[in-house]
């Protein structure tokens, strides 16, 4: 599992519209203004996520992207694999066959990584952020 500046934006943009607006459109522009980075790169990141089935694009004056419906069983995982897909991190790269300790320890991390993030919800972290505020 791969955890790059695609997936941070990815997972800060899902956040926000769980917390700000579940069901109301907005717009790329607003969306990429909050992150201080390129629409056009965002849009490739909403896109991927589109595909995923986590969001959906509305067109027109009052279009954007807003969540799916159930979008409060999304995981962080759900999201991580839309934007990274699912290879493993931990690839020995060495000809020791299925048996490689190395490989057998690093796995056993990843599925425990695993296991957390896809018990983190964005309907938890929405609930956690409204406490605070």
């Amino acid at each position: 599992m791969k955890y790059s500046k695609a997936t941070n934006y990815a997972l800060h943009t899902m956040l926000f519209l769980a917390a700000a607006a579940p069901n109301k459109p907005v717009g790329v522009q607003q969306l990429a203004e909050r992150q201080a980075v390129s629409p056009t790169y965002l849009s490739k990141i909403l896109t991927k996520l589109v595909k995923a089935g986590m969001i959906e694009s509305a067109s027109g004056a009052n279009g954007g992207y807003r969540l799916r419906r159930n979008w409060e069983q999304i995981s962080f995982l759900d999201i991580i694999h839309a934007i990274e897909g699912t290879a493993s991190l931990f690839d020995c790269s060495l000809d020791h066959g299925p048996e490689c300790l190395v490989q057998r320890v690093v796995l056993e991390a990843e599925a425990k990584m695993e296991a957390h993030l896809r018990g983190q919800t964005l309907a938890q972290l929405v609930s956690e952020q409204k406490i605070d505020h």
